[in-house]
């Protein structure tokens, strides 16, 4: 049975998905079966998937079409659904898309080897274990390049935010004790990653559950002594959770780069109400101010949410308001996704769709003007920029500062005299120009 089906996977939406991902096709790998790095064209294709919102449900659901289609054009054997989207709607795939030949929650993942070869032989498959069972960690086939990977510390949420369908679909918040992910880290630096990018749904939660208390500054400052390892980036802190002491690691270990990503979600303490979380513009304000202040020239990046139930003009006023004053580095907003299930479904005063998308395009708005001049500021220096391909359109390398987290930042596009750099390598760029979101320059030798 070993080595007789050939396997590809599509890995939809976050950074945890993807972790995820890649522990399952190390499963998949030690259960026997080959890997292709081409879903078109291989025995199973897998459709590893996102569900959190309607966009990502749609890329989702429109992957899996287009494999079938291949399957029915004969270049793919079966199509198979994992991930959130499988987990959140368990009972409809399968009968929506009779043409899926397996669908798997998350819980399956950990037996997913067996199962496919029981479908292979059996025919049409669906199981839906415990999503609890799911592995916390596993070895990894990386599908970053090896000089970055992400470090998955923890799985699950327990903030229940009215919005978000993450605790249903992913369970109750589960940390890994802190020597695994030690280990995992020595393994993937060992790979020669230079740069470890820590997620989880929450990761200023990490640790609460298993040792009583927020271990995230421990957690980092054992990641520091890894020798070879340059860079430690932290995404998705919940704010109610980022310590004092996180803080105080941050501004002290080098290696961790001066940036954080919090989703802030909204600045009216009624919407925030309304959303299951705490705070209000007064109480975010001085929490993005204290963390300016303890760690200087800190990055933050942030997310919102425009036209949640019952916001009104005054209360995106406020959220516009708050946008231009904090000026934060990074930040992203989506128009309110109404997920069936939530609370927030069921609220009265559901906001139209055109006003959502025209509140979030105004926020974005703002932020591009705040971008625009915080990037005008880099003009004339030099930065530290991992470099990360060659766009031969432009004939120049591009690369990110450790300003920019993998896939949601800006990048850095420069010349070169002689000396070409490697993928991976870091090397001092002098900007000398903007364009949106990206930085210009070239190499200084």
């Amino acid at each position: 049975m070993a080595n007789s089906y050939k396997v590809g996977m599509l890995s939809l939406g976050c950074a945890k998905n993807q972790v995820d991902g890649e522990v399952l096709m190390a499963h998949l790998r030690d259960k026997g079966f080959e890997l292709s790095d081409d879903v078109g064209i291989c025995d199973i294709a897998i459709v590893n998937t996102c569900g959190f919102i309607d966009s990502a449900k749609q890329e989702s659901i429109e992957e899996i079409l287009e494999l079938i289609t291949l399957k029915n054009e004969g270049r793919i054997k079966k199509v198979v659904v994992t991930g959130c989207l499988s987990e959140r709607y368990q009972e409809e795939i399968m009968k929506d898309i009779p043409e899926v030949d397996g669908v798997f929650g998350i819980g399956a993942n950990a037996e997913l080897g067996d199962k496919l070869y029981e479908m292979m032989e059996k025919g049409k498959l669906e199981y839906f274990p415990d999503k609890e069972n799911m592995p916390l960690s596993g070895d990894r086939v990386l599908t970053t390049p090896s000089y970055y990977a992400y470090l998955k510390i923890a799985e699950g949420c327990d903030n229940c935010c009215t919005y978000c369908a993450i605790p249903q679909i992913r369970g109750r918040f589960r940390s890994r004790a802190m020597e695994d992910i030690i280990a995992e880290a020595e393994a993937l630096v060992a790979n020669g990653a230079k740069e470890l990018n820590i997620v989880a749904q929450d990761t200023s939660r990490y640790g609460l559950d298993i040792y009583g208390k927020y271990c995230l500054d421990e957690l980092l400052t054992e990641l520091c002594k890894l020798k070879d390892l340059k860079w430690i980036r932290v995404l998705y802190c919940y704010p109610d959770a980022i310590t004092d002491e996180l803080l105080e690691v941050m501004a002290k270990e080098e290696k961790i780069v001066k940036y954080m990503d919090i989703p802030l979600q909204h600045a009216s303490g009624k919407v925030l109400k309304k959303m299951n979380r705490r705070g209000d513009r007064e109480s975010l304000t001085a929490l993005i101010n204290k963390i300016r202040e303890k760690v200087p020239g800190i990055i933050l990046r942030t997310t919102f949410i425009a036209g949640f139930p019952g916001e009104t003009e005054e209360d995106f006023e406020e959220l516009c308001l708050f946008v231009k004053e904090m000026k934060f580095d990074r930040m992203g907003c989506f128009a309110y996704s109404q997920e069936e299930g939530t609370p927030a479904a069921l609220l009265p005063d559901q906001i139209d769709e055109e006003v959502k998308e025209r509140r979030a395009e105004l926020i974005y708005d703002i932020q591009q003007r705040i971008m625009e001049e915080k990037n005008e500021e880099y003009i004339g220096k030099t930065l530290e920029v991992m470099t990360e391909g060659f766009d031969r359109y432009a004939e120049c390398y591009f690369g990110r500062t450790a300003m920019d987290a993998p896939d949601v930042d800006g990048k850095i596009f420069f010349s070169f005299n002689k000396r070409r750099p490697g993928y991976g390598q870091i090397v001092k760029v002098l900007i000398e120009d903007a364009m949106d979101s990206d930085l210009t320059g070239s190499m200084v030798d």
